[in-house]
């Protein structure tokens, strides 16, 4: 994965956007609450970025934040509904998307140390 994380988050971006902006007579009720999705959309785009952690990630992370930004200021334009609580979901799931990755490369260090020894 750490080889494909450009490939990969540029899939993930995509696929929140169209699903972000795609036109809809009614939202479909999907189990869980909209905030959570948001939460877990963002948490899975940041992962692979902040497990490669490219020397410019954090910029990388402040981008994506606007980006999401925009995404609920265009909503109201395609019969969506922009929320700014989206965004802080968004930012949580940012945050926790870049916590998993820094806790999965601790341990992958700490793994990769011992059998050096």
């Amino acid at each position: 994965m750490k080889k494909y994380w450009l490939i990969i988050t540029g899939l993930i971006l995509v696929a929140i956007t169209v699903l972000s902006l795609w036109p809809l007579a009614t939202l479909p009720s999907v189990p869980g609450t909209d905030k959570t999705h948001h939460l877990i959309g963002y948490a899975v785009l940041m992962f692979p970025v902040a497990l490669r952690q490219p020397r410019c990630w954090g910029w990388i992370g402040v981008a994506l934040l606007v980006y999401s930004g925009g995404i609920e200021l265009v909503q109201p334009y395609v019969n969506r509904y922009g929320e700014w609580l989206d965004l802080a979901a968004n930012a949580g799931g940012l945050f926790c998307g870049w916590l998993l990755a820094m806790v999965l490369n601790c341990f992958d260090s700490r793994r990769l140390s011992a059998q050096d020894r």
